[in-house]
């Protein structure tokens, strides 16, 4: 994904940046691609362009779905693009380094541009845009998904809500602040750019934890701006913010599995005609 990389968290030394990534988010993910894939309406046949690959979740579920045609991934990681092609790679699936804000491929170039928590983040969002409808065929489809940060991501919802709750200053990184988050703001930039027949709707999943050591320890691999916080805290106010999110997941309870949900809103459009 073009998500901010590790900021060389507590465990970073232990396990490389697509690794962190995985145990990050790569869970979460792997899940709403399946959802996403069947949004965008992916059929065989199909040249897709995933823009912001990452690890290959996307990928791999758009392979999943179908028996023929190809997908492209791009990624300004090496690392990730590494880990992607290691992951998915094959005769159908085909990973490089990239920049989405200056796509090298010719016009009209892919069936479906897509595009999986990554769009918020790109600095140039509306020349990343504008080049995803150059190289996607008239008529094609754009389609996008972006984490409902300031509702129902629980998993970081809470991180953020105890945090702002210990220290109030931390409160303008809180992701609830990310564009594109909240509902029909994809749709509102879809239009601005011409698309046709857009449609915007929420994916949810749901994600089991065995424990909250496990929804706990990846945020302190520096993933994400929730990861890059809890790494740079001191040892005490880290230690001040996990007991609050112990209590905030387990109710009292003895520590055991969590299941907590998970809103992205997911946008597609189709492609004006040229």
């Amino acid at each position: 994904m073009e998500a901010p990389r590790s900021a060389g968290g507590a465990n970073t030394a232990m396990f490389s940046e697509s690794d962190a990534y995985e145990r990050f988010m790569g869970r979460w993910s792997r899940r709403l691609a399946e959802a996403f894939v069947a949004f965008a309406g992916v059929a065989d046949g199909d040249v897709v362009l995933d823009v912001g690959s990452g690890t290959g979740s996307l990928s791999a579920a758009i392979l999943q779905r179908t028996t023929s045609g190809r997908v492209v991934g791009i990624d300004p990681s090496r690392e990730y693009v590494a880990a992607a092609g290691r992951r998915v790679g094959g005769a159908r699936a085909a990973f490089e380094v990239g920049d989405a804000q200056r796509l090298r491929y010719a016009d009209a170039s892919f069936d479906r541009t897509l595009s999986l928590l990554v769009v918020n983040f790109i600095p140039g969002r509306d020349a990343a845009l504008r080049d995803m409808i150059r190289v996607t065929r008239p008529g094609g489809l754009i389609a996008a998904a972006v984490w409902d940060y300031g509702g129902r991501m629980e998993m970081l919802r809470i991180f953020w809500d105890e945090a702002v709750a210990l220290d109030s200053k931390v409160e303008p990184r809180d992701e609830r602040h990310m564009p594109l988050a909240r509902a029909n703001e994809l749709t509102a930039f879809w239009t601005k750019h011409g698309l046709r027949d857009v449609v915007e709707t929420p994916l949810e999943i749901a994600q089991e934890f065995s424990s909250v050591d496990d929804y706990w320890r990846p945020f302190l691999d520096g993933q994400g701006p929730a990861g890059a916080y809890a790494a740079g805290l001191a040892k005490a106010p880290r230690a001040a913010l996990e007991a609050r999110l112990r209590r905030r997941l387990l109710g009292g309870k003895a520590d055991g599995p969590i299941t907590l949900t998970a809103r992205a809103w997911a946008v597609k459009g189709v492609g004006p005609a040229r």
